[in-house]
């Protein structure tokens, strides 16, 4: 479409009207502008630029300088620039070029150097003077003097309202001074292993004129110490270890940050939680809004301030990781961000609260008018009745407030009617819940054994007359004398070699020792019998000596195991249940059971590392003594919890029972004899040892069930 001339002419004429007005705003807007920059050599390696301005400048400007490459940066504000070029070739000292770049009605000067390097700024007519101190000025950081803001001809006293000292969520130390105002001139240095903080033409109270001890802070600050230097006020802080220092003011607050060094994999020192390039900002009461620009610019940021960020700034940082300049211009001014890809969005905290407020509740107005749809899942492990109530817990529900869940027990199948959103995420809490079990084979290995041995030694000895009847003392019993038998023995004392009775030998003898070997268990002592006679075989002297001994030695190995699925029990379990009678309380008699197996118990969990986690018990039953209410059980039990590996073996428990007891039985003064003592006492000797072992191995079943 063709357009009229006079239309055209119009258009022209107005377009050109807007930018004549827009050129007359910018003019008004940059009422000053650079007009020469010049570059002249000093001695000692310094170097001045001299920027001679249109009007005299009222302040120096804000600089802040950069490390890596290393770079100084001016930004002049409501100030064009009437070089006529923007990069100029230098080569002196430190300073190879410098580049003056104009942006809407403010104006930046970027140095180029060669290497880092201080500088000073002064104001002499309608020039800025910058002095690059030079490569001399930078080689001796230890003994360098930071300047956090100049001293002033004819400055006012200022003083010292407060110092403070913090310790740091990661263990930094943090030394706070705070001032009667921002325009306090401070030289920082370090002094051996001590910070030393000089504040300029500052008054110390009396109250604060002290030393502190902070040791049990636990940070690498040990000491601070607050003085009085002739017109200047002093604090020395006496740090410990291997540390670093950052020093930062914001308006009239002065921090000293120290922190210990920690030393990574590449033996590269970083500082806490910030990662960012480090770099230098120097501002006095300056704009948050132009601070913020300062650091998009440096870290190719896309920031968006709000236009309720507003207020002035003084702020003096010293090789500082951007992205901790940035959290300490955000929390002296209660602003926060939020950062999305390369775009970050910095406002109030209250501001960007309620915009996430009304944000989430726009959402959940849509999702409470989404449409629902029904979707069908089956369920190939997880049984769907038990996903059910997963998805509808009243303390932690799953589903939306219009969702529902419905369950088909005989196919195994959950129907869920909900927002595509939350069915989303039902699909995939199915996929993660709808596994396998892991199954395991626990092994119990059950190890008794017993080392027995017993021996009894005893003897018993009479005398017998045959002139006359002998009296048994026992019965008050007569008899006549005994008849001699073949082979040796009589007739009456069944006494014999080889055999024993339980009868005196003797009826009529005065018995004089009585002290046989007792019986062990059921198996009675061997006894050796011997008879002596006078030559008319009146008088005979009777003599029994009874020994026995026994030595055993036994093993039982039991090995119980089970197969079961992660986190359910399993129990397995031999013996016999042994019936009694019981009465009751009428007066009748029942027939009741009483358990005595070898049984496992245990419940598996398999940890993500491949580790058995298990609750156990273990027991090991038998039949004891009978007793009038019924048999006695002679229980072994362990009741444990154990974490092993898959395939490993532990002993989870074990009983060791030793029994050993002496015990001798003699006629006074006669069983101290030598050679003869023996016939006349009883020698009983026992050593019994038992052991329990048990022993456990879980295996984690992966391709196939084996019992072996």
């Amino acid at each position: 479409m063709k357009l009229p001339t006079g239309l055209i002419s119009s258009i022209l004429r107005v377009a050109t009207a807007l930018l004549l007005g827009a050129a007359s705003v910018a003019a008004y807007a940059q009422a000053n502008s650079i007009e020469a920059i010049n570059v002249s050599p000093q001695a000692g390696g310094k170097v001045v630029i001299k920027v001679t301005m249109k009007q005299a400048p009222a302040s120096p400007p804000a600089g802040f300088t950069i490390n890596n490459p290393p770079r100084i940066a001016f930004d002049f504000p409501n100030t064009g620039s009437a070089l006529g070029r923007g990069t100029q070739e230098v080569g002196e000292g430190d300073l190879r070029s410098f580049n003056v770049v104009q942006a809407g009605d403010r104006t930046r000067l970027v140095l180029n150097l060669a290497r880092v390097s201080s500088y000073d700024t002064q104001i002499e007519g309608r020039a800025l003077l910058i002095t690059l101190q030079g490569a001399g000025a930078a080689a001796s950081p230890a003994g360098a003097t930071t300047t956090f803001a100049q001293v002033q001809p004819g400055d006012q006293r200022h003083a010292l309202r407060d110092i403070d000292f913090r310790r740091g969520r990661s263990g930094e130390g943090r030394v706070v001074v705070d001032l009667s105002d921002n325009a306090v001139g401070i030289n920082l240095r370090l002094q051996g292993k001590a910070i030393v903080i000089d504040f300029i033409n500052t008054t110390l109270p009396k109250n604060l004129e002290r030393r502190m001890d902070v040791t049990d802070f636990g940070t690498p600050v040990q000491i601070i110490s607050a003085s009085t230097q002739g017109g200047n006020s002093r604090v020395v802080i006496e740090p410990a270890g291997a540390w670093e220092h950052t020093a930062y003011q914001t308006d009239n607050r002065f921090t000293v940050e120290i922190k210990p060094q920690v030393e990574d994999a590449d033996r590269i020192t970083r500082g806490g939680k910030y990662k960012g390039d480090k770099l230098s900002l120097n501002f006095q009461n300056v704009e948050v809004r132009a601070v913020l620009q300062v650091i998009a610019d440096f870290t190719e940021k896309n920031i968006i301030t709000s236009d309720t960020v507003t207020g002035n700034l003084t702020l003096r940082l010293k090789d500082v990781p951007w992205d901790q300049a940035l959290d300490i211009i955000l929390q002296s001014k209660g602003l926060d961000l939020r950062e999305t890809g390369n775009v970050v969005w910095i406002a109030p905290r209250d501001e960007l609260a309620t915009r996430e407020k009304l944000a989430l509740e726009a959402q959940q107005q849509i999702t409470d008018l989404e449409p629902t749809r029904t979707e069908s899942f089956q369920l190939n492990y997880q049984k769907a009745d038990a996903f059910q109530k997963l998805l509808a817990d009243p303390a932690q529900r799953m589903l939306s407030k219009r969702g529902s869940a419905v369950v088909d027990a005989r196919t195994n199948i959950i129907f869920v009617q909900d927002t595509p959103a939350r069915l989303e995420e039902v699909r995939k809490l199915i996929r993660q819940v709808d596994v396998p079990v892991r199954q395991v084979m626990i092994e119990s290995r059950i190890v008794e054994a017993n080392d027995d041995f017993a021996r009894n030694l005893g003897a018993r000895l009479g005398y017998h007359d045959t002139i006359g009847e002998g009296i048994n003392p026992s019965t008050g019993n007569t008899r006549s004398t005994p008849q001699l038998l073949p082979g040796g023995s009589l007739s009456d004392t069944g006494f014999h070699t080889g055999q024993t009775t339980t009868s005196p030998a003797f009826p009529n003898d005065s018995l004089f020792v009585n002290l046989p070997a007792p019986a062990i268990g059921t198996t009675p002592a061997g006894v050796f019998s011997l008879i002596l006679f006078n030559q008319r075989r009146t008088r005979f002297l009777n003599l029994e000596l009874s020994a026995l001994q026994v030595d055993g030695r036994g093993k039982i190995i039991s090995s119980p195991r089970v197969v079961t699925a992660d986190k359910i029990e399993a129990t397995i379990e031999d013996g016999v249940e042994i019936p009694y009678l019981q009465a009751s309380s009428s007066g009748s008699t029942s027939v009741s059971f009483r358990k005595a197996t070898l049984s496992l118990k245990v419940k598996p969990q398999v940890t993500p590392d491949d580790n058995v986690i298990m609750n156990l018990k273990v027991n090991k039953d038998s039949r004891g003594e009978d007793t009038i209410a019924g048999p006695a059980i002679n229980t072994k039990q362990i009741v444990t919890e154990v974490l092993v590996e898959n395939g490993g073996t532990v002993v989870i428990g074990g009983i060791y029972i030793q029994e050993e007891s002496s015990q001798t039985r003699k006629v006074p003064v006669l069983g101290d004899l030598p050679y003869v003592g023996f016939l006349f006492k009883q020698n009983l000797k026992l050593d019994n040892r038992r052991e329990l072992l048990i022993f456990i191995t879980p295996k984690i079943l992966k391709d196939s069930l084996t019992l072996r």
